[in-house]
């Protein structure tokens, strides 16, 4: 009789341990199954978050084009960007290149771009303006733009027949209508800082004077002389510019507009191939001026 209750004890002892330890592992299963799911749910949220980070609405954006070639990109004169337009969810990115080298464009691997059928892409010629005034004509392409931030192939033929691979990537896009109103308020800030002083306000009597001058623009290795003598006749301003270089053969806009502020002026050089004009800015800073010695 004893012996049975202590068997009946001991059973009862170990189905109560085996109740009770199933009861934490059902209770672990259902967390684990939990917070499986929150996170799955946590990725799904993220990506849904960064595919509405990497889509741009419809529009015509400026971008940065990069590559990894000091021989493919853009042309200086456009400062590394591109125009990229954005059309039911498709983006195209126009870029002006730095020559009519490169002939074709693919948007692929150098191999895919030699198979049958692959879609090249066609150049286009572009008009380029450097910062001297300069204008040069060089191919752009239309490149289809699969993300932003992201890596992706193009391949390059040049003149001489063969094609190259290169990786290239969009960046900071900025659509246009909002560069354009942050240009409008440069412009008006800059209208602010260049209204500077007209003839009148000097009450300058007639006679020859003598005013600092400074010259910004072109390459930067074109100066002018300074103080510049400043005619002053009938109400009016006329200065005699002395260049530091021998290539300029005539300037436009030789009256002085304007004191104490940018007053545009164009030159032009013979110092390349052929002539062209380039553009200036011309400072006369009413302060120092004084009258010339005779």
């Amino acid at each position: 009789m004893k012996k049975r209750y202590v068997n009946l004890l001991l059973a009862m002892v170990s189905a109560s341990a085996l109740m009770l330890g199933s009861v934490p592992v059902l209770a672990e299963s259902d967390s684990a199954k939990t917070e499986s799911g929150e996170n799955a749910e946590a990725a799904d949220e993220k990506d849904v978050s960064t595919d509405k980070e990497n889509t741009l609405e419809d529009g015509v954006y400026t971008a940065e084009f990069d590559t990894d070639s000091s021989m493919f990109h853009v042309n200086e004169a456009n400062d590394k960007k591109g125009k990229l337009t954005v059309k039911d969810g498709e983006m195209t990115i126009h870029v002006s290149l730095v020559s009519k080298k490169i002939v074709n464009l693919f948007a692929g691997t150098a191999e895919d771009a030699q198979k049958d059928g692959a879609d090249i892409i066609e150049p286009t010629t572009d008009t380029v303006k450097y910062s001297d005034g300069y204008t040069e004509e060089v191919y752009g392409f239309d490149i289809p733009v699969p993300a932003i931030d992201e890596e992706f192939d193009v391949a390059i033929l040049g003149e001489k027949g063969k094609w190259y691979d290169h990786k290239v990537s969009i960046k900071n896009p900025v659509k246009e209508d909002a560069a354009e109103t942050a240009d409008d308020s440069d412009e008006k800030d800059d209208d602010k800082q260049s209204k500077g002083k007209k003839l009148k306000d000097l009450k300058l009597e007639d006679g020859t004077y003598e005013t600092e001058v400074t010259l910004t623009g072109g390459t930067g290795k074109a100066t002018v002389e300074s103080p510049a003598k400043v005619e002053i006749k009938d109400k009016e301003a006329t200065a005699t510019i002395i260049w530091s270089s021998p290539n300029y053969d005539y300037m436009i806009e030789i009256p002085v507009s304007v004191f104490d502020a940018e007053m545009e002026v164009t030159a032009d050089t013979v110092a390349m191939s052929t002539p062209h004009e380039i553009d200036y800015t011309l400072n006369f800073d009413s302060s120092s001026m004084k009258k010339a010695d005779k």
